[in-house]
């Protein structure tokens, strides 16, 4: 098993690509702390965890604050000894608003929850992750690639976290710590459920991509465990495109 062994938080982990990633990561050896907010979701995942007789645990986390995020690294460590993979997964989408229409309220939320969550997520694992080296693999977008009107605030918090990643994984290159990013096109996650709804506009977004069709999660998943794996020992740095071609299209 590729993850045999390690001890992996994975951030948003109560749904959508991080409950797939969670699975995968179980399946796969590794132990895994699922936090998100909702509480129901993420001990829904440690139960389909636990299910199958892998290890893990829900810690209630808010991505934005600080002493949340301190207290997630403390309670894994407290709870399997060590901290091994951060996947920095939990996100939201934005009003699709020019830029000029967009709150500032709003703006605040966006880049806190997809952007800072990610510098916090570092700024606390790190130290556990240098005692013997781990990997961190943070989830940006393919709008953190491309530009799109009306979505102002989740571009610049997705570019942001591209460039966030090739920083981290030069300050930690040195402490055998990959840092790496997936860079997901749309993916069939409660996010895009407002697309769905909206007939026209859905008959173009869900075929806007070289495969003409949306992915799933468990399609990110792969990506993200092959990042987090030995098979990706000599890859920092990258942002792996998980779009169907979206990129390109």
């Amino acid at each position: 098993m590729r993850l045999s062994g390690r001890v992996s938080i994975i951030t948003g982990g109560g749904g959508g690509i991080g409950r797939a990633t969670a699975l995968r990561f179980s399946e796969e050896g590794a132990s895994v702390v699922v936090a998100d907010l909702d509480e129901s979701s993420g001990e829904e995942t440690v139960r389909l965890i636990k299910e199958k007789n892998g290890r893990a645990l829900y810690v209630r986390t808010n991505v934005r604050e600080s002493g949340s995020i301190q207290k997630l690294v403390h309670n894994t460590v407290e709870q399997f000894g060590s901290l091994d993979i951060l996947v920095n997964n939990a996100g939201i989408g934005q009003s699709e608003v020019r830029g000029v229409d967009l709150e500032e309220s709003e703006w605040d939320d966006v880049l806190d929850t997809n952007l800072k969550s990610i510098f916090l997520g570092m700024k606390y694992a790190v130290p556990e992750l240098v005692k013997k080296g781990g990997v961190i693999v943070n989830v940006s977008s393919l709008l953190g690639l491309k530009g799109r009107k009306y979505v102002s605030a989740y571009n610049a918090a997705k570019g942001g976290v591209v460039l966030l990643t090739q920083n981290a994984a030069l300050e930690y290159g040195k402490d055998r710590i990959r840092v790496n990013a997936v860079a997901p096109g749309v993916i069939d996650t409660n996010i895009i459920e407002g697309w769905k709804r909206d007939e026209r506009k859905w008959s173009v977004i869900s075929q806007s991509n070289a495969l003409r069709r949306i992915g799933n999660p468990d399609e990110v998943a792969s990506a993200i465990l092959f990042l987090a794996s030995d098979e990706a020992s000599f890859i920092t740095g990258a942002t792996l495109s998980v779009d169907g071609g979206g990129l390109i299209y």
